[in-house]
């Protein structure tokens, strides 16, 4: 089913998500379900946050980004990353690897429709969660995998990808942040 995104201006985006003890009925649903909105609106990863749940959840697809590479290291070996797509994380730790480096680049947001900045972060990382299943995955990613991951991970401690803007791109988009906040805020009243 494919579900709601909340935009910018909703609550439910500011919280920390709860961790997942267990992976019930519920949550295989909500998996489910996050998958198919992701695709839905042509993401590349969503989080439990932008569909009104506040847990430690998110799902993630970069198949279709070829024009941004990613890779992925399993065991310190080389792997495909579109071999273990779509990718779910619960309760990610993520970790900046030791030799990545600070690079700027492009990101949009579900919750935030028609927005785009130049966001710094690490460029390749480690990951250690959960899948689908409850089984412990760890892997490094770079590229536009390590983006995502990143970006997701933030929802899932309430932190948008306009708290790591630069001033001056957030000033620029001051205009249409607070209208789409107001258009919000007055749906979520209505």
């Amino acid at each position: 089913m494919v579900l709601s995104v909340v935009k910018y201006g909703t609550p439910v985006l500011r919280k920390k998500g709860d961790r997942i003890d267990s992976i019930t009925p519920t949550i295989k649903r909500l998996i489910a379900d996050m998958l198919e909105t992701m695709y839905a609106f042509k993401g590349i990863g969503l989080a439990a946050q932008q569909v009104g749940v506040p847990l430690q959840l998110t799902v993630l697809d970069v198949r279709g980004a070829k024009d941004r590479p990613s890779s992925l290291e399993l065991k310190g070996e080389p792997a495909d990353p579109d071999e273990f797509m779509p990718l779910v994380l619960i309760n990610p730790e993520i970790t900046p690897a030791p030799e990545a480096a600070k690079v700027a680049g492009p990101e949009g947001c579900l919750s935030f429709p028609e927005m785009y900045a130049e966001i710094t972060r690490p460029d390749v990382v480690d990951v250690k969660a959960l899948d689908h299943g409850g089984k412990p995955i760890e892997f490094r990613c770079g590229g536009l995998l390590a983006r995502a991951v990143q970006h997701e991970a933030d929802h899932l401690h309430g932190i948008l990808f306009i708290d790591r803007m630069d001033r001056k791109t957030k000033e620029e988009l001051r205009p249409e942040l607070e209208l789409l906040q107001t258009e919000t805020k007055a749906a979520l009243k209505g």
